[in-house]
């Protein structure tokens, strides 16, 4: 069953992108990130509930507190996601986004340093999701404001070049890496038989901060809610809750993580797909070569498993 789980995490978690982008990309809604963590916290609430009341996961005070750092990481850092997608298309953003799995190996080899087991292919990948994401971000910078004009009128939703643009992918790929190195960490000190109860703490925090969302964005700026707006927003947060189901249960199979990590981690690549075909997405051949080189790395860790 770890080949269908992780292709049904692959599928939400790139769904998750795509309709996170349609409910973010409104440029005169300047809470609709926030908009975007409350709904993601409403989904996730309902599942620790789940988890908590009928699977009896365990849970204490004690465990929410000690894996606390590593969720507000996480959640920290798909918020910053959520507010970047308002400036740059999705096939760029994913994949850069998609890079903390090269930071971790990156804070790995720091910490721990160069281990003789370790292949120089995995050096080769590291070097690749850089390289990529450095000539994406030069790409980016770079292009003729009149191509990218008339690459953007397909989609009828036009970026300004910034170079915010490229620096909050960037922002959320260090904060997500963060995350995932002191994840390990926490999860070697717990054990991994409280994973299940990490990711009902990890969805209960997240569940906060949707209500500390709604507090500033309906009471405190009397923001109001249209259903129909919301739609994308609740569709994503779907997605991104049982990607994150079926994603736990994927790697849990140990015997095949060497194969499951990179069809998962290659979700990007779907990503990019359904912004080209939903969202009509263009982007030049400079921008597909700087991907593809991204995409080489992440999978290419994904199958070392670092």
């Amino acid at each position: 069953m770890w080949f269908w789980f992780a292709v049904i995490a692959l599928i939400c978690w790139s769904g998750s992108d795509l309709f996170s982008k349609i409910g973010c990309q409104d440029a005169g809604d300047k809470y609709s990130h926030l908009k975007m963590v409350m709904a993601v916290g409403v989904v996730m609430g309902l599942h620790a509930a789940y988890e908590i009341f009928i699977n009896d996961v365990p849970i204490t005070w004690d465990i929410i507190l000690t894996y606390l750092p590593v969720s507000m990481l996480y959640i920290l850092s798909m918020a910053i996601g959520y507010l970047g997608l308002r400036y740059i298309e999705l096939s760029i953003s994913s994949p850069i986004c998609n890079s903390s799995g090269a930071i971790v190996a990156v804070l790995t080899l720091i910490t721990a340093g160069i281990s003789e087991d370790l292949p120089p292919v995995a050096l080769l990948a590291v070097a690749l999701v850089c390289i990529g994401v450095i000539a994406l971000g030069f790409t980016e910078a770079h292009e003729d404001e009149e191509l990218r004009r008339a690459r953007q009128d397909a989609s009828n939703h036009h970026y300004a070049k910034s170079w915010i643009a490229i620096a909050i992918p960037i922002v959320y790929c260090l904060l997500d890496a963060l995350g995932t190195f002191a994840d390990s960490i926490v999860l070697d000190k717990l054990g991994d038989e409280l994973a299940d109860a990490c990711n009902v703490a990890y969805e209960l925090t997240f569940l906060l901060m949707g209500i500390c969302c709604a507090v500033y964005v309906l009471g405190i700026r009397r923001q109001k809610l249209f259903p129909r707006q919301e739609v994308p927003e609740y569709t994503g947060a779907v997605f991104e809750t049982i990607g994150q189901f079926f994603y736990i249960y994927a790697l849990a199979d140990t015997e095949h993580v060497a194969f499951s990590a990179p069809i998962i981690s290659s979700y990007c690549v779907a990503s990019v797909l359904w912004s080209r075909i939903f969202l009509k997405e263009k982007l030049s051949a400079k921008h597909y070569g700087c991907i593809l080189l991204v995409v080489f790395g992440i999978v290419i860790l994904g199958i070392l498993d670092i």
